[in-house]
């Protein structure tokens, strides 16, 4: 008999007794409703409700974990069905991109991109065969097949997955047509928005004062003047707040706050917008916006996340050629106890500000992150994120975070992913994980078992739900 892509125990430990105790823990938790409260899924998904168009757009094209790994081996994004930004729009030949993948999927042993696929293929489409290039074709038919059906449309697969609410990611000036239509539309799953404005916070963004002009245009404030620019992100977080919203998003590229006295922001301000800032001027503009930010969500309730850390686009040709979000992000170095600080002076023991903190740089977990969750009341940890949502990037997570900041200042598991079939495999993976480094805490005695099950079901589903507002 062929064994199943996915063995039952994978990700348990070895030692059969330990290996009992994950399994019963993460039998308590496997089928709990899953809550996705920050990633990048496409709501137009869910406001249209049309079946995906075929296997290599759904599963290949959009996710940069799977473009990465293949163009390291030398396949072009164009022969990836990835087009130059001067082509868009213009037809991709799916079949030849999937052999192309198939052929390669060999690539991805080792690593949790497998492990999310296989969990799709075998029980979403039902695959017993491993994919390679003799089952290729095999896969495309049968997954086309079932993209085709009423029950593999967005909303049906939202249901069957278990999502009890899924937050997209919108800019500052996005009009947020797709969740007014979702809302709308009579159905009941819960899509809600989150406020991404870096467009408008950082100088650096090409589209920044493009976006600043348009900030000013649907708010009608007076965004030449600083306070205008801050009356009119009150009022877009408010447009947010009333589209679901229950938090914002912060990229920059790194965790630098500041605070400066008024008349320094006025000036600063002034000389950003007229164009001629230097780089270090518009480092400190990054700086004081999130301050600014953290400012307003004490007073607007909204949870703040800050996810720093990322070069973003490191081949300048692939950017030039094809755009953002295609494989060129790279982890670097990240401070945060300096870089944190002036917000944290400013508002970090205010009882109405919820900060979530991600890193790229897992040097920073039990150095600097878990300690200032283990003090601050308004700072949470964020998962192990990105290139570290892995088995073992989220058990580094735990061993070096668990000491210090405890399981209650972290914030349960997100999945941060465009690749929207993947959502359940990854929340599988995280209890799988989870349920195995809790298991081995009650096999040496320092947790009993019955505070094992209660954290395990806290950290699947209790602590994201009430970390971002979702009672």
């Amino acid at each position: 008999m062929r064994p199943p892509l996915n063995h039952p125990d994978r990700l348990f430990p070895p030692d059969p007794k330990v290996r009992d105790i994950a399994r019963a823990l993460y039998g308590s938790v496997r089928d709990l409703p899953i809550i996705s409260p920050h990633g990048h899924t496409d709501p137009q998904w869910f406001a249209g409700n049309e079946n995906f168009s075929d296997p290599a757009s759904l599963l290949v094209i959009p996710d940069h974990y799977v473009l990465r790994m293949l163009v390291s081996q030398g396949i072009s994004l164009d022969d990836l069905g990835v087009p130059p930004l001067d082509a868009a729009g213009e037809p991709v030949d799916a079949e030849a991109v999937w052999r192309l993948f198939a052929s390669n999927y060999h690539l991805f042993r080792g690593t949790p991109t497998r492990l999310w696929l296989d969990h799709t293929f075998e029980t979403l489409f039902g695959m017993e065969e491993p994919l390679g290039p003799g089952s290729a074709e095999v896969y495309f038919r049968r997954i086309s097949d079932c993209l085709a059906q009423e029950d593999f449309r967005p909303r049906a697969l939202f249901e069957r997955f278990g999502i009890e609410v899924l937050a997209t990611t919108e800019s500052a000036v996005d009009p947020l047509a797709h969740h007014r239509a979702i809302a709308e539309s009579g159905w009941t799953g819960r899509v809600v928005t989150t406020y991404r404005p870096d467009s408008t916070g950082d100088p650096d963004h090409p589209q920044f004062l493009g976006d600043v002009e348009r900030l000013g245009v649907l708010t009608g404030s007076g965004i030449t003047r600083w306070q205008g620019f801050l009356d009119a992100h009150r009022q877009r977080r408010a447009f947010f707040r009333d589209h679901g919203a229950t938090a914002t998003d912060h990229g920059f590229p790194s965790a630098e706050t500041a605070d400066l006295p008024p008349a320094e922001c006025i000036a600063l301000y002034d000389k950003v917008i007229a164009g001629g800032a230097s780089a270090a001027d518009r480092a400190l503009f990054r700086a004081q916006f999130l301050t600014e930010m953290a400012k307003m969500s004490v007073e607007d309730g909204m949870v703040m996340q800050i996810h720093p850390g990322s070069v973003r686009n490191h081949n300048a040709a692939v950017f030039e050629r094809h755009g953002r979000d295609k494989g060129f992000d790279i982890p670097s170095r990240t401070d945060y106890v300096t870089a944190l600080r002036p917000l944290l002076n400013a508002v970090g023991m205010e009882p109405g500000l919820s900060l979530i903190v991600f890193t790229l740089d897992e040097t920073t977990y039990g150095r600097e992150l878990a300690p200032l969750a283990g003090a601050y009341p308004a700072l949470k940890l964020g998962p192990a994120w990105w290139f570290f949502d892995s088995p073992d990037g989220m058990r580094r997570f735990r061993e070096q975070t668990t000491e210090t900041a405890g399981f209650y200042n972290t914030v349960g598991f997100n999945d941060d992913t465009r690749a929207f079939p993947s959502i359940p495999a990854r929340h599988d993976m995280a209890r799988r994980v989870d349920c195995a480094f809790l298991a081995e805490r009650v096999a040496d005695h320092r947790l009993r078992e019955d505070e094992a099950h209660e954290i395990a079901r806290d950290l699947a589903y209790g602590l994201p739900k009430a970390a971002y507002g979702f009672g």
